[in-house]
């Protein structure tokens, strides 16, 4: 039986609780910057090994939670689970990111894809999630996530990260047609995955649409934006009597933030090139924001790092709804004092800004 939430200020913040102050995670809080992380991946031989073994993608989960007093936990594990289920194979390049054995090239190919049994062919996802619970014995809440349908089908048809998307673009342009079929075999997919995550004890879950902003506007909202509706209407939004808050987060899609906010998500993550003011003032009281400090700040010193903090707090200003994060994952080179002192400028800060409103903090 997992135990209730001693801190539940990132599931409050993101239903639009108050709350005390602002919670914090970081994407990629458990990565290649930190040098526990680089010795266990060492020691597992391959990315893959660490993601597909439960005890291991526990143990890099929680790494990050044992050096800062973070207010979640995130699975650690690939959005390319989804596509290596199906039968794609996927494998990490040295100095090429990730890679399918094979790609998808005609609607034969999209025809010959099966829906995943999360129960079966991500079974080890799941149960990393069971034991990240048990582990993190209600100190903080997990999230799970996925990839989009849409970002992921980039990676499927591409064969790999892309620049310029030829192949799934030529694909959506040349052959409608096919590229729905995919788009909507793999929103059954999704959803069948983060419902099955729920299942297992994810507290909240996110999509991640990396590459939605690859689209125009309108191919955006015909392409990605009616599945990731799609897998939003398709979700458990409760699991033990609790609620399950559904963040999107769509790279590079600042005009769609408005469609983004309709999709009836909980909370829309926001990359840096957009103020959290101007976010606030388009997306109203519909949704919670969550971001969106520039990484690149992490690269600098801890003065800039509190100084862009309170910069950050001050853009969303006064009231409920934000979880402080980075406007996208956190690089590899950045120096984890930095992530020390990002996480307690937040802690020290932002209870200011959850006091009386009509009294807000001076300027920064």
């Amino acid at each position: 039986m997992n135990k209730p939430l001693q801190n539940d200020l990132y599931i409050r913040a993101l239903l639009r609780q108050p709350t005390e102050r602002t919670p914090i995670w970081v994407m990629r809080q458990a990565g290649r910057y930190l040098p526990e992380y680089r010795q266990l991946r060492g020691e597992a031989g391959s990315f893959m090994n660490l993601c597909t073994n439960p005890d291991l993608a526990c143990e890099v989960t929680l790494q990050p939670l044992r050096r800062f007093r973070l207010d979640a936990a995130i699975l650690f594990s690939d959005i390319l689970t989804i596509p290596d289920a199906m039968g794609l194979g996927l494998y990490f390049a040295e100095g090429e990111g990730p890679r399918f054995e094979h790609v998808i090239s005609s609607a034969d190919d999209v025809e010959k894809l099966q829906r995943p049994d999360p129960e079966q062919s991500l079974a080890y996802v799941m149960d990393a999630v069971v034991r990240i619970r048990k582990e993190l014995n209600g100190e903080v809440p997990l999230i799970g996530f996925s990839g989009s349908p849409w970002t992921l089908a980039t990676y499927m048809v591409e064969g790999g990260s892309s620049k310029a998307f030829a192949k799934i673009k030529n694909m959506i342009y040349a052959e409608p047609k096919t590229a729905h079929r995919l788009l909507d075999k793999l929103a059954d997919s999704v959803t069948d995955y983060l419902n099955a995550q729920i299942e297992s004890g994810a507290q909240a879950v996110q999509i991640f649409d990396t590459w939605g902003g690859a689209l125009a506007a309108d191919v955006f909202r015909e392409f990605s934006l009616q599945y990731l509706e799609k897998i939003v209407a398709g979700l458990n939004r409760s699991h033990d009597g609790q609620r399950i808050p559904v963040v999107l987060f769509c790279k590079g899609c600042n005009l769609q933030l408005e469609n983004l906010a309709d999709t009836g998500c909980d909370a829309l993550g926001v990359d840096w090139t957009i103020s959290l003011a101007d976010a606030r003032a388009r997306v109203g009281e519909r949704v919670a924001l969550q971001g969106n400090l520039d990484p690149a700040v992490m690269l600098t010193n801890p003065d800039i790092v509190a100084c862009q903090v309170q910069n950050t707090l001050a853009s969303f200003g006064m009231g409920e709804g934000h979880v402080f994060n980075l406007g996208h994952g956190i690089t590899p080179d950045v120096d984890p004092q930095n992530m020390t002192v990002l996480v307690e400028s937040v802690r020290e800060y932002s209870p200011a800004w959850h006091q009386d409103k009509d009294r807000p903090p001076g300027p920064v």
